[in-house]
């Protein structure tokens, strides 16, 4: 039943993802290990590469108010829009809806012996966090992302 649960919700996000209907195709990233980790930090590795965690109330995005775009810090494709951005109180960057359908893929994760549903980037596979059903509508979703998974673009 949980199966058909999380099936019902990834078809739900592939349609009204950010309920503009927008899909946005983007070309895959392929890097080895060896060149992942020439281009991030060992922190950024450990998180983006091999689905870290960052302490909660610890990452530079948590608290962030600016106007603009977030991006993947390992391959600059653009997320999640601040006009999304939320404070849940959860410890980490939290966002209700991606800036568009295409941007950010979904699987499964049932690590720590519990049942979620990780994100990650669409044009690199990188980790950025988790999805949850306890956000603000009209998504009602939280997408729950490691600051150090992001970066910024501010609005002009």
């Amino acid at each position: 039943m949980k199966q058909l649960c999380i099936m019902l919700v990834l078809a739900v996000l592939l349609i009204a993802q950010n309920g503009k209907g927008e899909k946005i195709m983007t070309e895959k990233v392929h890097k080895s290990a060896a060149e992942w980790q020439t281009c991030l930090t060992p922190e950024e590795y450990r998180i983006l590469r091999e689905k870290g965690t960052e302490r909660a109330f610890t990452g530079k995005y948590y608290h962030h108010k600016e106007d603009g775009n977030y991006i993947c810090a390992a391959c600059e494709n653009e997320l999640f829009s601040s006009e999304t951005k939320y404070d849940s109180g959860s410890g980490w960057p939290s966002f209700s809806a991606a800036i568009a359908e295409g941007k950010i893929n979904y699987k499964e994760d049932n690590s720590l012996g519990m049942l979620r549903i990780e994100i990650f980037c669409a044009k690199c596979d990188s980790h950025l966090g988790h999805l949850f059903d306890d956000g603000p509508q009209p998504t009602g979703k939280r997408y729950c992302v490691n600051s150090i998974s992001l970066d910024f673009n501010k609005a002009k």
